[in-house]
């Protein structure tokens, strides 16, 4: 499973000598940072094609979306695999890692279970044009969020919002105003999985854990807007029922995390503590079984 790789940090390796170079380069990272945000931190895309629906044997249908500033975005749709009518659809946003086609195991059970689903690449991502920043991948996400809005309008079947890691903190601030504004189709769920509690914090965290911008931490974290702090929209999803689901070994967002948006959230909310490495939730059945129950509670 893919998991949290910013970009900078994963290619500077620790040194117990200070030298001249690595404090230039110190430096250099930090005006960078500062001249352009920490938005790369959240950000790590590739264009390989790891794996297809069809390899799992999904129907499955490419999908190409135009959004409002002229980039292309390449998702997919997975129909349900029953004879009988989908028992709703399900929006998924992956991680920052990769790209959708490495994410794509992780909802690739729910069509057997009845369930369609829908996903996307974000900007600069797989087959998706342009380069990602935060802003422009809650746009895409809106975008997708539309596209399924549009491709039945007359349909009132059920619809669930999973995010995962990066994907949840975008889809949190997505759900708020999607609720807010009582936009259609309404949401029936929202499903959090590893999401980190803040851009700002966890950003502030992860530079934190490496020598070079530990002294950056604060200053830099405050490039990042604050305006889509999970733990401050996360109460805004309410009454949609809101499943938040963290591991206790998650080695890449912190248990806390998790502990802070279930805090946040108003009722209804549920918490499910699971003990599996970070992105790794659906691999064991007890978990994918758990959120099949929360899906169908609310149909």
């Amino acid at each position: 499973m893919a998991g949290w790789h910013p970009r900078v940090l994963l290619r500077l390796r620790f040194s117990s000598t200070v030298t001249t170079r690595q404090l230039a380069l110190a430096a250099l990272l930090c005006a960078g940072f500062l001249q352009t945000g920490c938005s790369s931190l959240f950000f790590y895309p590739d264009k390989v094609s790891y794996i297809t629906p069809d390899r799992l044997n999904l129907d499955y249908e490419d999908v190409y979306l135009e959004t409002n500033d002229g980039e292309t975005l390449h998702g997919w749709w997975l129909p349900a695999m029953t004879d009988e009518p989908a028992k709703a659809t399900v929006y998924y946003l992956h991680g920052n890692a990769q790209n959708v086609s490495a994410h794509i195991l992780n909802v690739a059970w729910l069509p057997e279970q009845g369930y369609n689903v829908f996903t996307i690449d974000y900007r600069g991502y797989g087959q998706s044009t342009g380069a990602p920043d935060i802003e422009g991948a809650l746009h895409d996400a809106e975008t997708g969020l539309r596209w399924l809005a549009e491709r039945h309008p007359e349909d009132n079947q059920p619809l669930f919002l999973l995010g995962q890691s990066l994907g949840g903190g975008l889809g949190i601030a997505l759900a708020s105003e999607w609720v807010q504004r009582e936009e259609q189709p309404a949401l029936s769920g929202v499903i959090l999985d590893g999401t980190f509690s803040g851009f700002r914090l966890i950003a502030r965290e992860k530079l934190g854990e490496f020598w070079l911008t530990w002294p950056f931490q604060i200053p830099l974290s405050w490039t990042i807007p604050d305006e889509y702090e999970g733990v401050d929209r996360i109460a805004a999803i309410a009454p949609v029922p809101v499943k938040i689901i963290h591991s206790a070994r998650d080695g890449i967002i912190p248990f806390h995390h998790g502990m802070r948006l279930h805090e946040a959230a108003e009722q209804p909310k549920d918490f499910l503590r699971t003990d599996t490495p970070h992105g790794a939730t659906f691999i064991l059945p007890a978990y994918r079984e758990a959120v099949l129950e929360f899906m169908e509670g609310e149909l």
